[in-house]
């Protein structure tokens, strides 16, 4: 009988056991390209949770742990706890072991790394996959989660560049489209079209909920407003912690996007039908042009 062909990842640590870690987990499997997959969360009840559905196979007591002797470590936390969760697992990283996480601001990232682990920040890629859904936990966790996404990996000087190229080679075996960019030009273009229209959509939703006669107005919204609000049920927590690492972009666009809306709001106030039909046919085009993806 032939030998069945060995696991691309021995061991897989995946620190955070929610939905980006468990699916990352679960994309693994699929691919028959990991042996042994342990896991560890601040939640033990997400770490027990993790294994009674089959995303991990163990649950270790700590980070430290949970990464000694893989090959491969993934970190899924929110950003602001990265430098924490690095510094609790720094003496146990293997030293050919490739580290990345998956946080969606990544100059604050990459400068905890740099801090959190030292001489051993060539074991680190930043890395964002832009994928998602609206319901955290691992209850959520998909294999085909990461399937055609895009994940954005963000090399500093720092990056050893053989890690780099297993962390390229890795994502797209799991299907991903995968590019490079620096952390900073990585925050100020996640700022304009992911972090942005979050906080508006928090925005929108919130403007409505409040008004006296909220449930009745809510009861009348058909898919237009569930499009565009789908993104405010996202994580709290996350999403603080985004929008507070990335503020400085965030302001930046939310001031272009004021400046937008005081245009659109000046063609209205003046009843001006022609303007406000220009200024909607111009986003229209554009809009239909565009492409996910493209």
């Amino acid at each position: 009988m032939a030998q069945s062909r060995p696991p691309a990842v021995e061991r897989l640590a995946v620190i955070g056991c929610g939905l980006m870690g468990g699916s990352f987990a679960l994309a693994l499997r699929k691919a028959c390209a990991v042996g042994r997959i342990v896991g560890f969360s601040r939640s033990a009840a997400s770490a027990l949770r993790a294994r009674e559905l089959g995303v991990v196979d163990e649950v270790a007591a700590d980070a430290a742990t949970a990464v000694t002797g893989a090959d491969l470590i993934l970190l899924s936390v929110p950003v602001a706890s990265t430098g924490q969760a690095l510094a609790a697992m720094r003496e146990a990283i293997r030293p050919d072991a490739l580290c990345m996480d998956v946080g969606s601001t990544k100059a604050d990232v990459m400068a905890a790394a740099a801090s959190a682990l030292g001489p051993r920040i060539d074991t680190f890629v930043g890395a964002h996959p832009i994928a998602g859904k609206e319901r955290a936990g691992v209850e959520h966790a998909d294999a085909t989660l990461y399937d055609g996404c895009r994940v954005i990996l963000t090399p500093t000087a720092q990056t050893h560049p053989e890690r780099l190229a297993r962390a390229d080679a890795l994502w797209r075996s799991l299907g991903a489209r995968v590019s490079t960019l620096g952390p900073e030009a990585h925050d100020a273009a996640l700022a304009a079209v992911s972090h942005l229209p979050h906080l508006l959509a928090f925005a929108a939703f919130r403007a409505v909920a409040t008004q006296d006669d909220a449930p009745s107005l809510l009861s009348l919204a058909g898919p237009g407003f569930r499009d565009f609000t789908r993104i405010a049920a996202g994580d709290p927590a996350l999403w603080r912690d985004v929008l507070i690492a990335n503020r400085e972009q965030v302001l930046d666009q939310a001031r272009r996007f004021r400046a937008e809306l005081q245009t659109r709001e000046s063609a209205l106030s003046a009843g001006d039908a022609q303007a406000v039909e220009s200024l909607i046919a111009e986003a229209s085009a554009g809009r239909s042009r565009w492409r996910l993806g493209g």
